[in-house]
Formats: structure tokens, sequence, C-alpha cells
């Protein structure tokens, strides 16, 4: 689950290709670069936020506006030329903005005004602020010399960004086994698999690799999948990691940062890495109980299986026991439920939750995306119109492209394209997102039929989505999703809540076939199991976060990420590593939250906060909704 957010956050991962970078993109960079030179042309004396805050607000929107859809192909188009044409164009755009961020120009002209000390309050005073902090992150108070390394390391760092996230994005891993290799696992999964003579060939799309971990009996066939998945995106992905982190260490360290985790959280909740660090320190004992209990339980439930009273348990192991318990303690049949969660009806469910909660409605406006100038690239896609109910006001727009294919990105996310704009003469630009997932793709029989975990996980990513459309500000720089990275998950974490309540689920939770709803039973059954497993997937995150903070706090940057990966394993989870693996390779993560994973959390316990607000309540309290929205 992770939150694709502005431009920027799309931009901090670059690599140079062979196509050549179409001419509109140029065009909008050199339109930016005329508002630039209006601001700088501005006398000092003469200098209003009007003249010289204003226009910066907006030439991003207008950069927005024209980038961030092509660019965004790169993550979903099903033309491989797209793609890498995407790719350049990212790289292109990358050194534009590094370049514009150290442009002395234009940083005296802000500074001069800054300088002034104008009365501002609200928006426009934080705007102000945070651009001169931006200016000295961005070494604009450094002497020349050093500007000009932080120029060529932080151009670098693109160029191996998006590498990193292109080779996971076009990994093609496959599995290859016998079919009798996979015993438990749904046929349709089998189904849907490439075969070459009496040989299944894998793929380790989410999915399809989720089935195997959870209802393959073969523990063999389990452990050959899970390594694989470990491996994806190869050693080279591992240099490359090595090398950003070698980079970003002296990102830090030119600006005067203690390591450069120091650096990475300085404009957010945390500040420095002591404070993640003391975090972490607080709440990992809370864990370790629950933890070893959930592993003693596991371990037994392993040997009660296989009869065997001194099987151990491993990673492999454990969605394929959580589901035998969920069965056998708590008579919860994960595919069983699935049949209740056809998408057709979460996605109904969804717009009538949120709808009800925050007094909105969508439209299905996908037959009229050619007439916005809106592409939809691949038959799937949908896009949505939020309305406000009351007034009838259109709030924004919003794709939904949910099934794997090829070379699309490969976990859910939701990239903020386009952020809501209010401009001087009245008019208003709406926002613009697209939520991407990989759910199992419906059959010729059978719809697509979500497990809850990841009903759990489109309520998350929807919430991203809602934070973009029901943002109101005057500066599109604040808008929606554009908040500290460390609070940024707490409402689309708040949202996955209501796939645990009674009153939600009744609206959407039917049978496919019957239509009848979840009984109420099998959800209070849900309700018990719901900390089944929690404190050893609480660990997960653990080794996540320590693993990405251990990285990136060593001052030189020289890490061995392999040995890092291990130690960190061994000391926050209760298996043992495995060696010749390597998952740090294909963790997106380490690229657009490097150094600052801690974040999902951190925001986990605001998520939680804000929530309760609901819970003293019910869950559909319209009021509540309304105070939230507001």
């Amino acid at each position: 689950m992770r939150l694709k957010l502005t431009l920027f956050a799309m931009l901090l991962a670059a690599m140079s290709f062979a196509q050549e970078v179409p001419q509109s993109i140029k065009d909008a960079l050199a339109a930016a670069d005329a508002s630039i030179a209006k601001v700088v042309a501005v006398p000092n004396g003469e200098r209003t936020f009007e003249n010289t805050m204003l226009p910066l607000d907006e030439m991003d929107v207008r950069l927005d506006q024209a980038l961030s859809l092509p660019l965004f192909m790169s993550h979903v188009s099903t033309d491989a030329n797209e793609r890498n044409v995407a790719r350049a164009s990212e790289q292109h755009v990358v050194d534009w903005y590094i370049e514009t961020a150290k442009r002395e120009d234009l940083y005296r002209a802000v500074k001069a005004y800054a300088d002034t000390n104008p009365s501002l309050t609200g928006e426009r005073k934080r705007a102000l602020d945070f651009t001169m902090r931006d200016y000295r992150r961005a070494g604009m108070e450094l002497q020349a010399d050093k500007r000009a390394r932080l120029l060529d390391v932080e151009k670098e760092l693109s160029r191996l960004g998006i590498d990193f996230e292109r080779r996971i994005a076009d990994d093609d891993t496959r599995l290859a086994v016998n079919t009798w290799e996979l015993p438990g696992v749904p046929q349709s999964v089998i189904d849907r698999q490439d075969k070459i003579a009496s040989l299944v060939l894998v793929k380790l799309d989410g999915p399809t690799y989720s089935a195997i971990m959870d209802h393959c009996t073969n523990s063999a066939t389990r452990q050959k999948a899970w390594t694989m998945y470990r491996r994806r995106a190869g050693m080279e992905n591992v240099t490359t990691l090595q090398q950003m982190i070698k980079l970003r260490a002296e990102t830090a360290q030119i600006l005067g940062f203690g390591n450069f985790v120091d650096y990475i959280v300085e404009d957010r909740m945390a500040k420095n890495s002591q404070t993640v660090r003391a975090f972490y320190d607080e709440i990992i004992p809370l864990v370790a109980e629950k933890a070893k209990a959930d592993y003693a339980l596991f371990q037994n439930a392993k040997r009660e299986y296989t009869k065997n009273s001194a099987a151990a348990l491993y990673p492999w192991d454990y969605g394929f026991y959580k589901n035998y318990l969920l069965k056998t303690k708590y008579a919860v049949d994960s595919q069983k439920v699935a049949e209740y969660f056809p998408m057709e009806s979460v996605v109904k469910g969804l717009i009538d939750v949120t709808g009800r909660l925050f007094s909105i409605e969508f439209r299905d406006i996908t037959a009229r995306a050619g007439d916005l100038g809106l592409p939809l690239w691949h038959p799937d896609v949908k896009l949505y119109e939020v309305v406000d109910k009351a007034s009838g006001e259109t709030l924004g727009r919003m794709y939904t492209d949910f099934y794997p294919r090829p070379g699309k990105y490969t976990h859910a996310a939701c990239w903020q394209l386009w952020p809501r704009k209010e401009w001087p003469d009245g008019k208003v630009d709406l926002p613009l997102a697209a939520l991407v997932c990989n759910f199992t793709k419906p059959t010729e029989d059978k719809p697509s039929l979500l497990r809850h975990d990841e009903v759990e996980t489109f309520f998350h990513e929807f919430g991203h989505g809602l934070h973009g459309m029901l943002s109101r500000t005057n500066l599109a720089r604040f808008t929606g999703t554009r908040v500290a990275r460390d609070f940024v998950e707490a409402p689309s974490q708040m949202l996955e809540n209501w796939v645990w309540e009674k009153d939600s689920l009744r609206l959407f939770a039917k049978h496919y076939k019957t239509g009848q709803p979840l009984p109420d039973s099998l959800l209070q059954a849900m309700l018990s199991a719901r900390t089944l497993g929690s404190g050893m997937e609480t660990q997960g995150q653990f080794y996540l976060g320590l693993m990405d903070h251990e990285f990136h706090t060593k001052a030189d940057g020289v890490v061995d990420t392999l040995a890092v990966e291990e130690e960190v394993y061994n000391r926050t989870t209760q298996y043992k590593f495995v060696p010749h693996t390597f998952f740090e390779a294909s963790f997106g993560h380490l690229n657009g939250y490097h150094g600052a994973y801690y974040g999902y959390l951190w925001s986990l316990v605001y998520a939680q906060d804000l929530y309760s607000r609901f819970e003293d309540k019910v869950a559909l309290d319209e009021a509540a909704g309304m105070y939230y929205r507001t």
C-alpha cells in the first residue's frame, strides 16, 4: 500500500533512455521558464506575494497538468515503448526541477521578498517559510563548488532511482512447476498461467503469489515461490540501491546533516533520526510478547497439520497456516469470505459508504473521458467524477485500474496527478487522481472476488484519493496529500476501519451468486480473528522500517545491504534469515519512502485517533463524517 504523491514525488527517480523526449514536454518546461523569468524581472523594491510567490504556485499547477499524465504512463501503459518514452521524459523533467531549485536568480528574487519580512498569515506565510527552507535544503546557502556537486549527485540519484523502479516493474520471474506441485491452489489461478508442455510457468504477480502462499499444500512449492519472490529485480538492483544509499549520504554530508535520515525527515513530523529510533525503541518491546505467542500458535498449527511434533515454522508457512487457523479455530475460510466481495459490489459499497459519510456522489464518466481530454490507457480503466451532494459541485475526478498485466506497476498505489487549484479570477481546476491496484482479474464464469485484506487495501488507496478530492486550500502547494510524509498515510489507514464495521459491510458484502449478505456469525468470527498473527505482521513492518533506517543512518553511506538486511531480519522477526535472498532489490518503497518508511507505523497512531470520533458514535455517522471532511 503505497501512496504516489505529486509530480515531485514521482520524480525522485530517473535514468536516461534512448527515446526522444516529446516536444510537448519540452514546451511545458519552456513555458515554466518563461514564468520564472517574469518573477525574476520584478524589481526587488516592488515585490509582493502576488508577483513573486503566487506565480510559482501557478507554474507548478500548470506543470502538473501538462506533465503528470504523460509521465504516469511509465507505470500503466500497455506499450513498452510508451513506458520507456515516459521514463526518458521523467529524466528530462527531473533534471529541470533539480536545476530550477538551484537557480541563483530565482533564489535571489524569492529571498529579496522574504527579506522584506512581509506581514503574511496562514497558507501564505507557510508557503514563504517552506520555500526558504527548501532553498536551504537545496544547498543555496552553500559555496558554489558544493552546490555544483550537489547538483551532480541529485541528477545521478534520479537516474539510478528510475532504473531501480524499472527493473521491479519489468521483472517477469516465473516459477516453473508441474501441476501436481500446486495442490490446493485454486484452479482459476492455475488456468491463467502460461504453460510449456507439462510445466506451468507461474507468475509472481500479487494475486498469484498470494494464492500460492495461502493455499498451496505443498510446502516445497511455497518455499520456491517465497524464495524467488524475494529475489525479484536481481542483484543488479542491490548494486543500484547501494549506489543510491552512498549518494544520499553524500547529499546529507554536503548539507551539514549527520546522516540521510536526519536530512529526509527534517521537514516531517519526526524531525530527526533520533526521534525515529526512539519511536521504534518504544513500540518494539510492546509487540514482542504477542509476536512470540503468534509464532507458537502457528508452529503448533503446522505440527498438528503435518503430524510432526518437531516441525519448525518458516516464513513461507505463514500465509498457509494463517488460513488453516482461520478455518479450524475461527471457522473463517478466506476463499468463502471472498465470495461475498465481488469487485462490482465492493466498488458500489465503497462509493455508498464514503458517499454517506462525506455527502458525496460518484458518477461513472468513462464514456466522457475523451471529451475531457483524459486518456484511457486500457479497457479495464474507468473514470469517476466526485460530486458534492448538497450543491452539485464537481469536486474532482479519479481513475481506477484494478487488474495486473505485464509492465504495469506491481502493487497498490494512488497517484495524485493534478492538484486542486483556485485561481485569482475565481476559476477552480479540479484534482485528478489514479487508483492503481492488482486484484484477481474476472473470468468468463466468475467475477473478480476480493479477499478481505484486498478490500482493506482498496479502502486504503481510496482514502488517498479522497484526501485529494475533498481538500480545500488556496495554494496548490498544500492541497490534498501534499502534507508531511509521515502523516500522509493517516487518512487512508483510517478508512480501512470501515471494512470491519457491520453497518458498512451490510451495504455491499453480498454473495456473488445468491446475493445473500455476509452472515453476522461469519463477521463475528472474522472480528474474533482480526488480530490473528498481528504481532508477527507488525514485526514485519519493524523489519522493513528498521532495514530502511539502518541503510540510511550510516554517515558515509557505505552499506552492505545484504548484511544489514540479514541482521535486522534476525533481530526483528521470529524467523531466521534465509541466505541468498535480497528483498531490498524489489522493495520499491526504498525509492520514494527512502529513509522514512517508519511513516506507515507512525501515521497509524494518528489514523486510529482520527477513527475514534466514529468509533465513539456509529460507523456511518454523517455528522462525524462531515466534521472530518471539513
